[in-house]
């Protein structure tokens, strides 16, 4: 199947960042939110976005025909003709099944569902649709910020179709992206991998083994990456990280997916990381984040 028509639901951060690497792809883009003034929040950033890339030289195509490529609609009916529709919403499990089950009656046969969920079931999402598009049902797991971050997660399930399975890998590669496969496991690849890291990483802090600053110097200096597990948990969200791991650790039942009982306790206290001005380091002066002491 020829993929022409992508259809993205959510204008958010990851929804928006799709839409607008979709129509840079040259794809004709429909992005689907529940209100007119968060699509005009949404394009706003693509708009912002794209300059950026025009003032790189970076754009393959003038900004003014990617815009072109991309519409905005607040009506489920406008997704109907759509040949792949990306779901970004809020990572709620019974929002997204109301969702694909209301999208199920109205789309084409032939369209494809995906979920750009980080942690949620693609089975238990696929469940309310209809036997034949069970079979078009997958996972593909963008990485923010989506314009830039090259990798895909495409996952498929017990029931996907090879056929469509391979269309969403070659789609992802007409994207500019690298694809990787993976089975609907929670986590997938990269959660499954680096969630247990950050959780440790927390754990240390925790019992004691290094300040704040020495455990991310030690990851950055001595494993070479590009930022400490600690920075990397207040740039992620510490409320997100909290949810996702709370998530695989019911599927797994596993220590290594388990919240540090200091994990909890900073989101209930509220402090989220960069997006709250605090988590593990204080952002009042973004430019010299302080180290918070809280142990």
């Amino acid at each position: 199947m020829e993929i022409k028509k992508v259809g993205v639901l959510g204008c958010g951060l990851m929804g928006s960042g799709i839409a607008q690497t979709a129509a840079m792809a040259g794809y004709e883009t429909i992005v689907r939110e529940v209100s007119d003034d968060l699509i005009a929040k949404g394009f706003a950033g693509i708009e912002k976005s794209l300059a950026k890339f025009a003032e790189k030289g970076t754009l393959k195509d003038p900004a003014e025909q990617v815009r072109a490529r991309l519409r905005g609609t607040t009506r489920f009916e406008d997704m109907s003709d759509c040949d792949i529709i990306i779901e970004a919403i809020v990572e709620n499990l019974d929002t997204k099944r109301e969702t694909y089950l209301r999208l199920d009656d109205l789309c084409k046969p032939e369209t494809i569902f995906a979920s750009n969920t980080s942690s949620l079931s693609i089975t238990q999402m696929m469940s309310v649709t209809s036997g034949q598009r069970q079979q078009r049902f997958i996972g593909m797991h963008f990485f923010n910020p989506v314009p830039i971050m090259k990798l895909v997660e495409v996952i498929r399930t017990i029931l996907t179709d090879a056929g469509v399975y391979e269309d969403a890998v070659a789609f992802a590669g007409n994207l500019g992206k690298v694809p990787v496969r993976t089975g609907d496991r929670t986590g997938f690849i990269v959660n499954r991998l680096l969630v247990p890291y950050m959780l440790d990483a927390i754990r240390a802090l925790e019992e004691g083994v290094a300040t704040i600053v020495d455990i991310d110097n030690a990851m950055k200096l001595g494993c070479g990456y590009p930022m400490g597990p600690l920075t990397l948990g207040d740039f992620v969200g510490l409320d997100t990280t909290y949810y996702i791991s709370e998530i695989m650790f019911n599927e797994f039942r596993e220590r290594r997916f388990s919240s540090p009982p200091l994990l909890k306790r900073m989101v209930m206290a509220g402090l989220y990381g960069r997006k709250s001005g605090r988590g593990f380091y204080d952002y009042t002066d973004p430019k010299n984040p302080v180290p918070m002491n809280l142990v």
